[in-house]
């Protein structure tokens, strides 16, 4: 691992080993038969995202964004893959899409139309099929699908939708795929050869059986499985840690924290970390048993999150000193581990969240173990 400056008040470590392991895990399960289209948006879900990408291009075909300047960043990287932008372009981001030869997501033949007005373009045909956010009605897929055809300068890279519930609701995931199944049959009559996908890292890890031509694997990339009981096949990539700013001892009575919400029951040594909520750390912990490693222990988290500071209970490590490496998620050299869904779940949030809310005062830095 990296050696890390001691003036770096909080960083992640990201093993991009682990990436590498969790990609090949999806070729394990889907087979040779499916491309992977590696979601990378957000930066990399706050992994970062050129070193990501430099260590899936041998493993994958695809990258995903969520806009054109996240597709901008990634055909920077210089690996050659295509780069699919996910969500909508703004009208201001079309002619942008279209000269970086970017495939675009479009609803219907308007959207389409507005891109072929640009120049020749590449096109992901989403259908929804339940998210309710983006896509096609099905009852007007095979009309749009034919509108589109007739479009000059497009071709269509392949047709798409999403699960909403595939880590939640097996049954109407089931019922989804069948319908998109089906429907996907009918466009093919169409345009036979065109390539789909469904499945994001819930439904490889779920229904693997299931895999179209093509796969969305996210999360699960990154070592964080949306299906908990199916974790242990992942292996997390990002650690994130910080120093000990100063260490102090309290007595009994002490309040700590704005709105004192914690009040020391007896005398306590007390450390001060340097990281806070501007960091990302979610303020929604406070006061609901959060803790960090430090030397491989558990120290409580006190009193509420705060901007730029954390204070946490270190009476039992006596040897704990200023300037030492405490854990906030992840795996610490020491031993033990801080999974993202417990930070999440204490958050009342989801692992997405957490990862894609670290922020840009957090320090990242790569390696391969």
């Amino acid at each position: 691992m990296t050696r890390i400056p001691a003036n770096v008040r909080t960083w992640v470590e990201v093993d991009l080993s682990a990436i590498q392991h969790n990609a090949r895990l999806v070729r394990s399960l889907v087979g040779p038969g499916s491309a992977i289209l590696a979601v990378v948006k957000a930066d990399a879900y706050g992994h970062g995202v050129k070193p990501v990408v430099r260590a899936l291009a041998e493993d994958v075909e695809i990258f995903g964004v969520a806009n054109l300047r996240e597709a901008r960043e990634i055909a920077s990287a210089g690996t050659g893959r295509d780069i699919m932008i996910l969500s909508p372009c703004l009208p201001a981001e079309r002619r942008g899409a279209v000269a970086g030869n970017f495939i675009v997501t479009v609803s219907s033949a308007a959207e389409a139309a507005a891109y072929s007005s640009r120049g020749a373009a590449r096109l992901n045909f989403k259908i929804d099929t339940g998210m309710g956010r983006v896509g096609c009605h099905p009852d007007s897929a095979i009309e749009t699908l034919r509108d589109i055809l007739h479009l000059p300068r497009i071709s269509i890279h392949s047709i798409s939708t999403h699960l909403p519930s595939a880590d939640e609701d097996p049954h109407f995931t089931e019922q989804q795929l069948l319908g998109f199944s089906r429907l996907l049959a009918r466009l093919r009559e169409i345009l036979p050869d065109v390539r789909a996908h469904s499945l994001n890292s819930a439904g490889i890890l779920t229904s693997p059986s299931d895999a179209l031509e093509i796969v969305r694997p996210g999360l699960m990339l990154y070592g964080s499985s949306p299906v908990p009981e199916l974790q242990e096949k992942l292996r997390p990539a990002l650690a994130w840690k910080t120093r000990v700013s100063l260490v102090r001892d309290i007595a009994a009575g002490t309040g700590i924290g704005y709105g004192r919400t914690f009040i020391a029951p007896h005398s306590m040594r007390v450390a001060v970390l340097a990281a806070g909520y501007a960091d990302g750390y979610p303020r929604q912990v406070s006061g609901r048993g959060a803790e960090v490693l430090i030397h491989g222990k558990n120290c409580p988290l006190l009193g509420r999150v705060t901007m730029d500071q954390l204070v946490v209970d270190v009476s039992k490590i006596p040897e704990v000193r200023e300037g030492d490496t405490a854990t906030l998620l992840g795996s610490d050299p020491a031993g033990g581990e801080i999974p993202a869904a417990r930070l999440a779940a204490l958050a009342d949030t989801i692992p997405w969240d957490i990862f894609t809310g670290i922020g840009q005062r957090v320090r990242r830095f790569h390696s391969r173990a």
